[in-house]
């Protein structure tokens, strides 16, 4: 063999050797040490009423919580030394069929504080294997559950029974440091379990703020609350993408919300009005792809602010 053809089998060789242990230090990365590397983001949310106080409301989503996931319980349950005003839990608790006691006793603490609830799809079903290459092509995937059904009323007992509310397609209004706030939620829209119409109305007058609530930011969903004046909505699901591009952000959002919205604070408009989205990146992954990269779970504290 020619010396140069030699040299080139040696520098592919050495190439792929490279690509290779890339390829595994970034998955050790993303399952040994992202995806337990939670963080607490903060946002600051211009809602209020002119001359109002603050309001502090605690954002959680997508815990995905397995039986013995300590170090992910342990930092749900510090979140309560934050002592918010108010906790939103947009849903995906649970990612296993004995996952409901774990998951009562990570939001223990939390419980003792006002707080409503939306559910998502995996508080309804167990997790199951999917196609990833449906996932990243933003290919539909078959829409056919056949995972087990998990007892999502015993979840809904323990959070009611400790008094939040349930906005699974409900309106409801909550005193909340003084301030009277109306909430609308939905079910969660990624299973079309919402059911809009049957709580749609326009936003009170005669209340300090309204927010709305749903785990699956579908435009439909979003065009629906901000079209009848809410101002502020408040959404999990899209995990922030889950595995991201450095200094791009997120590939897909597991729904038809645009990419760049995929976690944090933004804006959105419908029916002649403008509102604040915060798009939660969540706390946990699915089982089946215990995976994030330069995408920190994460839980946030809304801090609600006068408008200008």
């Amino acid at each position: 063999m020619p010396a140069s053809a030699s040299s080139l089998g040696r520098s592919l060789l050495t190439a792929t050797a490279l690509t290779g242990a890339a390829g595994l230090a970034g998955v050790g990365y993303a399952s040994l040490y992202e995806r337990n590397a939670f963080r607490l983001r903060h946002a600051i949310v211009p809602v209020l009423p002119v001359g109002q106080a603050p309001i502090r409301v605690l954002h959680v989503s997508d815990l995905h919580l397995l039986p013995g996931q300590r170090r992910k319980i342990d930092f749900l349950q510090g979140l309560a030394q934050l002592e918010p005003d108010l906790v939103v839990d947009t849903g995906d608790n649970l990612a296993g069929v004995d996952a409901i006691p774990a998951a009562l006793d990570a939001f223990a603490p939390l419980l003792e504080l006002p707080g409503v609830f939306v559910l998502g799809s995996n508080d309804y079903w167990a997790p199951q294997p999917r196609n990833w290459f449906k996932y990243l092509t933003r290919r539909k995937p078959n829409k056919k559950i056949t995972a087990p059904r998990l007892a999502t009323e015993e979840l809904v007992e323990g959070f009611t029974r400790a008094g939040w509310t349930d906005l699974d397609n409900a309106r409801s209004r909550l005193e909340v440091a003084g301030r009277t706030i109306e909430f609308v939620g939905v079910d969660d829209p990624h299973l079309h379990y919402d059911r809009y119409a049957e709580v749609q109305a326009p936003a009170a007058t005669d209340v300090d703020l309204t927010i709305a609530v749903a785990h699956a930011p579908y435009r439909r969903t979003l065009d629906a609350f901000v079209a009848d004046g809410a101002p502020l909505v408040i959404a999990g699901h899209t995990h922030g993408g889950q595995l991201c591009v450095p200094f791009y952000g997120a590939l897909v959002t597991n729904c038809d919300l645009p990419a760049k919205q995929a976690k944090g604070l933004s804006r959105w408009s419908a029916g002649g009005n403008d509102a604040w989205l915060h798009v939660s990146a969540g706390l946990g992954t699915s089982p089946y792809a215990p995976l994030r990269f330069a995408c920190h779970p994460e839980a946030t504290l809304l801090e609600l602010v006068a408008r200008r």
